[in-house]
């Protein structure tokens, strides 16, 4: 377990090195302040995962430092059970002149793995990394995928209480990040907690439990991953505008009863949303396989030059299924004047698998580049609910659609010919 309560980190940022002395010598400052984290308060259970996302700056990896013991706090507690290991930056901890062998043994003291303990793990942890030769070479001559595979390694046989997962992970090739992948939620099935940090949402909503939103040092959000990546989303498209009238960023909440917009101007209104199936009925269950058309109702609040609509469908865990929008899909539009009201019907093919699936609906204006706009109008999430139930008549599958594979076979005898 971890518990952290009121963490707080302040640095001292220099214009030039010089200043350090002139500051000891004059008594005087010569530094700017820059509060890193401001009461900073969570808790991972044995077992849980936790996603940490935010903009570049927004404290993650001071966040880290401070939980793996690089950085010590200013004010605040810090509680674990356990040791907690994990990759923050390739190469930490790492002698450079001396072989992969050495360091193996130098890393795992720095993590607090006695002798008898790398003694026990060694031939694990080297046959883990699969360096083959290179584990005699210095570590100066590998590469930031070696570096990854070799410190991965050891960190997840340190026989960690919680294991921390950076960006450093994304350096590896994608057959070893799928052995890390493997490894991890083993770790995590036998009770052991998880710290995911990652630009990656789609990995955070898929492999956390809970997440929080980091903004200027501080927690903005928290919660189920799918609503606090959402929450994320919406700050950077108010970050993206570019228009007269600032984005708005609501956060409905996972209690919500209702769908709200993400991220709004307020100058364009979403008066009706309807699905039909492929007779024409509105509905909000059909059957995998159908085609349906989803019709979205809007009306401008101000004049817009160069309007383009566009939909997606996510699963239940926030993962996108599709989307699109009218500039990526090449389909001309026409401005609209205030009071107008526009209706954008969008047929498209469900051949999904059977689940939930929630609608997004958005509007921008003036496309600078294709699927880019200098204006954020409208983006909302969870504008209905779509059930998708079992088509007895299609094939079986795993994954999100059917692909309505065409098999073809050819015998030994065709082979022979």
């Amino acid at each position: 377990m971890i518990r952290v309560h009121a963490l707080s980190k302040r640095f001292r940022l220099y214009r030039r090195p010089a200043d350090r002395l002139r500051e000891i010598l004059l008594r005087r400052p010569f530094h700017t302040p820059h509060q890193a984290l401001s009461d900073i308060t969570f808790q991972v259970e044995p077992g849980q995962s936790l996603g940490i996302i935010g903009q570049n700056g927004a404290g993650k990896s001071t966040l880290l430092k401070l939980l793996i013991g690089v950085l010590l706090p200013d004010s605040g507690e810090i509680h674990i059970d356990g040791r907690i290991t994990g990759l923050l930056e390739l190469g930490t901890g790492f002698n450079p002149e001396l072989p992969g062998l050495d360091n193996i043994r130098i890393n795992a003291a720095l993590l607090g793995m006695s002798p008898d303990e790398v003694a026990q793990r060694r031939d694990a942890i080297i046959a883990f990394a699969e360096l083959g030769d290179f584990i005699d070479e210095p570590v100066k001559t590998y590469s930031s995928g070696m570096l990854m595979r070799l410190g991965f390694a050891i960190a997840i046989h340190a026989d960690p209480a919680c294991f921390v997962v950076d960006e450093a992970l994304s350096v590896g090739d994608a057959y070893f990040q799928q052995k890390c992948m493997r490894a991890i939620q083993a770790f995590r099935e036998q009770g052991g907690s998880v710290l995911f940090v990652s630009h990656d949402m789609n990995a955070v909503k898929t492999l956390c439990d809970r997440a929080i939103l980091l903004d200027g040092g501080r927690i903005l959000d928290q919660g189920a991953p799918k609503y606090v990546v959402d929450h994320y989303h919406a700050l950077l498209l108010q970050k993206t505008h570019d228009g007269d009238t600032p984005v708005s960023v609501h956060r409905p909440g996972e209690e919500a009863t209702q769908a709200a917009p993400l991220a709004a101007t307020g100058e364009v209104e979403l008066l009706a949303l309807d699905i039909r199936d492929d007779r024409g009925h509105s509905v909000a269950h059909i059957t995998s396989e159908q085609r349906i058309t989803l019709s979205i109702h809007l009306r401008a609040r101000r004049d817009l030059d160069d309007p383009h609509y566009g939909i997606g469908l996510r699963n239940r865990f926030g993962q996108s299924v599709f989307e699109t929008n009218t500039s990526c899909a090449g389909v001309a539009t026409t401005p609209l004047a205030a009071g107008d009201t526009v209706l954008i019907h969008w047929e498209l093919e469900a051949n999904l698998a059977p689940g939930h699936y929630a609608v997004t609906v958005g509007v921008a204006n003036r496309a600078h580049a294709i699927g880019a706009f200098d204006e954020t109008l409208l983006f909302m999430h969870d504008a209905a609910i779509l059930e998708v139930g079992l088509n007895p008549d299609a094939i079986r599958y795993d994954g999100f659609y059917n692909m309505r594979p065409g098999i073809r076979i050819e015998r030994p005898e065709d082979l022979r010919a």
